[in-house]
């Protein structure tokens, strides 16, 4: 079974690291990409794989040396979520910080404006993501030391 975890932990940590080089490539050439946030995707959902490695792990009475292995398995999994609920929460952010009260009001702005404020929630949910898969890629490596 730790194969099993070593070869899931590597597959997440390689998506992650890609998508925290990815995220940080979009945002310094301040490219709009397609193709980053579907890596994003994927990497959320290779944490969900971890996590169901670790189900199975532990139904079928795997015993880990380091009791910190579960907590490695899952963790990918919550960084996920988090950090899907902190991009979500970035578009209120930005319109708060310019004192705008809803999408509608962006609308109401001079062009040149609402691309500036479309820049700056794409930058803040590129960086939100982009730290997530650095984190998620530690911990998914962290399975490999401790499995």
């Amino acid at each position: 079974m730790a194969q099993v975890a070593d070869i899931a932990a590597i597959v997440v940590a390689a998506l992650a690291v890609g998508t925290a080089a990815g995220g940080a490539w979009v945002w310094w050439h301040a490219a709009g990409a397609r193709w980053y946030w579907a890596l994003w995707r994927v990497t959320q959902l290779s944490t969900t794989l971890l996590a169901a490695v670790a189900l199975v792990a532990l139904l079928s009475g795997f015993d880990p040396e380091d009791g910190l292995f579960w907590l490695y398995m899952l963790l990918p999994i919550a960084v996920s979520v988090i950090a899907e609920q902190l991009r979500i929460a970035s578009a209120q952010t930005i319109l708060d910080q310019r004192e705008l009260e809803d999408a509608q009001a962006v609308g109401r702005l001079p062009e040149d404006e609402q691309q500036l404020v479309v820049f700056a929630i794409l930058a803040r949910e590129t960086w939100i993501t982009t730290l997530a898969g650095g984190v998620i890629a530690f911990l998914a490596l962290r399975v490999l030391v401790t499995g």
